[in-house]
């Protein structure tokens, strides 16, 4: 093992929480249990690391066991990404494929390869029909820069892939190609979603609404937790008009956003552009050519359940406008707005 594998085996583990150590090194299934019980997992993390370089010199590891690593550390801490959608699509009327895993993972890398001297591909199945592919760029004279790779996650026979990177957009054509040919697709669009929130993406893309979502550990909803509110007591002395209007409230909201837990999402964002129309005297704005813009961006650790609770907690009428309750359904959350 060179040099440059062994750095890059140190900086990966270096990474690991201590209190995560043994999972993610049992995942990776590279050290057997003997080894591991050699190593001193109390020692300070420095000493540690260089025992388990040691380790992995010691059974020959390769850069690839390294990148696996990666991966397998990407999997436990995939909210620190940011990933974004893409879509494939078929030409109208062509014929769906059997799909074979391993004919994927070699027409993907063979398309990369053959375009770039200097990329190294890994791959790890999971669950799920699901594969995680970390793709390290460089370029026809530097050696790729494993420190700052893609990573992608694609499910067998759907026209969906994510991806987290700070991509190159130069990159970006050839990383839709492989894709595309490899999942025996035609075309490939970005679509206008990103989150931290891999799973509920996934969810959304896929229409699984109604299931428990990462991070979301509890089931009362936002609007109980965060104010207070117990829609099921009424108080005694409310007027009917009032109680009628709140189950009325409660009733729009349940039909909108269902009573499941929400995808997680951290933003949403609308950019409108409209030309200025005013029946009165015409001015400066009147004689503009370019459109005025406006740029709105609604940011909550938990967008869906913070809109979710708007309207019970009296703060918003009910419905919601349906640029904000559209975003599953549309899978979407950076929307431009024009005039007709």
């Amino acid at each position: 093992m060179d040099e440059t594998v062994a750095e890059f085996f140190r900086r990966t583990i270096l990474k690991i929480p201590i209190t995560e150590m043994m999972t993610v090194l049992k995942a990776w299934d590279f050290l057997s249990e003997n080894h591991l019980q050699t190593v001193n997992f109390r020692q300070r993390k420095e000493s540690l690391v260089q025992d388990l370089v040691l380790l992995c010199e010691e059974k020959r590891a390769s850069l690839n066991d390294a990148a696996l690593l990666d991966i397998i550390y990407t999997q436990f801490h995939r909210h620190q990404k940011v990933w974004d959608v893409f879509q494939m699509s078929r030409r109208p009327g062509e014929d769906i494929d059997l799909f074979d895993m391993e004919q994927f993972k070699s027409s993907f890398k063979k398309i990369l390869q053959r375009a770039l001297k200097n990329v190294t591909v890994s791959f790890r199945d999971t669950e799920e029909n699901a594969v995680w592919i970390r793709i390290a760029w460089g370029t026809q004279y530097r050696k790729p820069n494993q420190y700052k790779p893609v990573y992608v996650v694609y499910y067998s026979q759907t026209p969906y892939a994510f991806v987290a990177s700070s991509l190159l957009k130069s990159n970006l054509p050839l990383l839709g190609q492989a894709l595309t040919v490899a999942s025996k697709h035609h075309q490939i669009v970005k679509m206008d979603l990103r989150s931290r929130y891999l799973d509920s993406l996934k969810a959304i893309v896929f229409k699984q609404y109604n299931q428990n979502f990462e991070t979301h550990n509890s089931t009362t909803p936002l609007q109980e937790r965060s104010l207070g509110l117990d829609i099921n007591i009424v108080d005694s002395r409310i007027i009917h008009e009032n109680r009628v209007e709140k189950e009325r409230i409660q009733r729009v909201t349940q039909e909108i956003f269902g009573d499941y837990p929400q995808p997680r999402l951290e933003f949403a964002q609308y950019k409108l552009e409209t030309k200025f129309k005013s029946d009165l005297n015409r001015g400066i704005l009147a004689e503009r050519e370019e459109p005025l813009r406006c740029l709105v961006k609604f940011s909550s650790p938990h967008l869906l359940e913070a809109l979710k609770s708007l309207a019970p907690a009296g703060i918003a009428d009910a419905p919601l406008s349906p640029l904000l309750t559209c975003i599953p359904n549309k899978g979407m959350n950076y929307f431009k707005i024009r005039d007709k």
